[in-house]
């Protein structure tokens, strides 16, 4: 099923307004955790049999929230090796045995690669919500007018 599918046929008010509401309950993830995959789900399930519109709309939701999630835990798994290379870069594992770890073995070189991979993971990470904020909105509103919207760097999970 493409986007094409629907540009003949009518989506109702209802159907327009259940699309919506798939889209725009992703971003409850600001208030109730993991809620931006919860209620869009429960949504999309009770109505996907009724509507291919949307059906249409809760996959293209799902498809973009599982991807913005491997993205930031493909983040997560680059981010975190750098950040404790670079910690501890200086410091052997027999100092650590030991118990001989002190802050005073790190250097300012090793604060400043902390620091400045601490900073571009939060960057991206940053940019992420954004475009993801954005990029709910839109589809928010193009499904309310009755129009399909593939969201960009989605990957197809759900086809």
């Amino acid at each position: 099923m493409t986007a094409l599918t629907f540009k003949n046929t009518m989506a109702t008010s209802s159907e327009r307004n259940t699309a919506t509401l798939i889209h725009l309950s992703t971003l409850s993830q600001y208030f109730i955790p993991f809620g931006n995959y919860f209620f869009p789900l429960i949504i999309w399930a009770f109505k996907r049999d009724k509507s291919e519109f949307v059906d249409y709309n809760g996959k293209q939701a799902m498809n973009f929230q599982l991807s913005m999630l491997l993205y930031s835990f493909i983040l997560l798994v680059i981010a975190v090796p750098i950040l404790l290379y670079t910690i501890f870069k200086n410091v052997s594992f027999y100092e650590m045995q030991n118990g001989n770890f002190e802050l005073d073995q790190l250097s300012t070189g090793n604060i400043t690669g902390i620091v400045a991979v601490a900073l571009m993971a939060a960057f991206i990470f940053c940019s992420l919500k954004v475009v993801e904020f954005f990029m709910v909105i839109y589809a928010a509103v193009k499904s309310s007018s009755g129009e399909t919207f593939k969201y960009p760097l989605s990957i197809s999970f759900l086809k």
